[in-house]
């Protein structure tokens, strides 16, 4: 043959072609070595993988880092979640109504929150929840929060030494703390006291919470208290 061309499958094969991350928008992103599954390995397929992950999501996600815990692509799941917000807000084709919650898509991601519509339901249930006392677990949350603010959910919990998201829920719900924020370092929501919280404590301000010191034990005490302990364990036991 004298042909002045090469036809692209006689061209020889690049030696080292491009890894599948490199090969356009259309390759499959790279699994992370902590993901050991696929979606379709579950009931409901992405979407309600996507349904699992924002019902104990605290704050919103954004869904580049949904794609990478679920190993799928941005494209796809922003496709995924905008079907599943359309499918919450009711077809009166389909004469399907609203539900109660909604999914909502702010500059800071994805998350559920509850439909305007049913506020006056809503307030009901705070003011009926307001009408009980605090529990012990919940008046240890607010009084981390109210001197350590802004708090996470993850100090508080290292604080008492136990999960405490119940108890903040419990305290969001009746409108002593509130979301301010988020921490810089790991993205959690901040959390901080309400004017409400100052109006039930009597207080015009935080300046004016008590002081701590006096209700701290004294340093000796805590001493002695030690030794006694350590000599507790020390001492041999009487019965032979």
């Amino acid at each position: 043959m004298n042909g002045e061309g090469q036809s692209a499958s006689d061209a020889p094969a690049d030696p080292n072609p491009a890894p599948a991350s490199a090969q356009g928008p259309d390759a499959a992103p790279t699994r992370p070595e902590y993901v050991d599954f696929t979606v379709e390995d579950f009931p409901g397929g992405v979407e309600s993988c996507l349904e699992a992950i924002l019902m104990v999501a605290d704050q919103p996600q954004q869904a580049a880092d949904l794609g990478r815990v679920l190993a799928l692509d941005e494209d796809e799941v922003t496709a995924a979640l905008e079907s599943m917000q359309h499918e919450y807000d009711g077809d009166e084709t389909r004469n399907l109504a609203p539900r109660g919650f909604e999914l909502r898509h702010t500059a800071r991601g994805w998350q559920y929150g509850n439909r305007a519509v049913f506020e006056p339901v809503v307030s009901a249930f705070v003011t009926d929840g307001q009408m009980a006392r605090l529990s012990q677990a919940a008046l240890e949350a607010l009084a981390i929060v109210a001197y350590k603010q802004p708090v996470t959910r993850a100090q508080i919990a290292a604080i008492r030494g136990v999960n405490s998201d119940g108890v903040v829920r419990a305290l969001s719900v009746r409108g002593l703390i509130r979301e301010e924020g988020a921490d810089p370092d790991s993205r959690a929501a901040l959390l901080v006291t309400t004017g409400l919280f100052l109006e039930k404590m009597g207080l015009d301000s935080l300046d004016q919470l008590p002081e701590l010191a006096p209700f701290m034990p004294a340093a000796s005490d805590v001493v002695n208290q030690a030794e006694e302990a350590q000599q507790a364990e020390t001492e041999p036991s009487a019965a032979l």
